[in-house]
């Protein structure tokens, strides 16, 4: 474990819930996924045991990147 390691916890009652899914277009979604992977080798990150979704923003960047 690394000192910024932590549990999220969820309060009595919760439920998961299925969101509306926004498609990425072919170029989004291959940036998404080298990020996650990225963020996995550097073990920022691991994979998730539930099934949650999460939403991912891209921001513009001066230099047009995102």
């Amino acid at each position: 474990m690394k000192v910024w390691d932590h549990v999220i916890e969820t309060k009595e009652g919760f439920v998961l819930r299925k969101v509306k899914v926004y498609l990425l277009s072919r170029k989004e979604r291959g940036e998404v996924c080298e990020f996650i992977e990225k963020q996995l080798r550097k073990g920022y990150t691991q994979p998730l045991k539930l099934p949650q979704t999460a939403l991912v923003f891209f921001v513009g960047k001066k230099d047009s990147k995102k």
